[in-house]
């Protein structure tokens, strides 16, 4: 996360708008309204449609059901041309968390936003990103001593734990499927994992009931 951010506030001006995005060499800022809660994005796409201009848009907008835009085309302040609400994140979110909502909600940057609705941050995609250049010893390390032995009391030294390139591979047997299976899940929300490879066993009097299927577990 990024904590010194570009910000403008929601009387902002179309010109103190792009005048702080080339400043900042942002392509998008966080709206804050007068008691510092974000109150919406202005983007470099939601400026461009002042260029296109409100008559132009109209026919094309309002068949598509795209009303909105018009209205920002003819928008002077960041009031008028921010998206609202904006699409945000919580400081105690996961990076998956973060990928996931820039992915379904199709945006490059997220503001982090306390309880309170005040601004401490955003997350780019390559800050989301760089968590893939954790090492490997660190992430070998989380998974023995904090998932196998601490989060599972486990021993470690009954598994073999290898990554490679970010790739998890753990090998091991624990007492029943339930405990494999809750063990599996762990592993793939471990922050680094490029790909997470499941070789846990479990007795053979534990096998799932006829029928079922035992998942195989991938990070994603």
């Amino acid at each position: 996360m990024t904590t010194d951010v570009a910000v403008v506030g929601d009387t902002a001006g179309y010109k103190d708008i792009l005048a702080v995005m080339r400043q900042r060499h942002v392509s998008a800022v966080p709206v804050l309204d007068s008691a510092g809660h974000l109150a919406g994005v202005v983007s470099e796409a939601d400026l461009l449609l002042k260029e296109i201009g409100a008559e132009a848009l109209a026919g094309h907008l309002i068949s598509t059901g795209r009303r909105a835009e018009q209205s920002k085309a003819s928008g002077v302040t960041a009031a008028d041309l921010m998206s609202k609400p904006a699409v945000a994140i919580g400081p105690e979110d996961s990076v998956a968390t973060a990928a996931r909502r820039m992915h379904d909600r199709r945006v490059k940057r997220l503001p982090v936003v306390d309880e309170g609705g005040l601004l401490v941050g955003i997350v780019s995609r390559v800050d989301v990103l760089s968590v893939f250049a954790r090492p490997d010893e660190e992430i070998r390390d989380e998974v023995a001593r904090k998932i196998i032995a601490a989060e599972f009391a486990l021993d470690p030294s009954a598994f073999d734990v290898t990554v490679t390139s970010g790739i998890v591979t753990v090998t091991g047997q624990v007492d029943n499927h339930a405990v494999a299976r809750r063990l599996a899940d762990a592993l793939q929300h471990v922050e680094g994992a490029v790909d997470v490879r499941d070789r846990i066993t479990y007795p053979p009097a534990d096998e799932p009931e006829a029928g079922f299927l035992r998942p195989r577990y991938q990070h994603h």
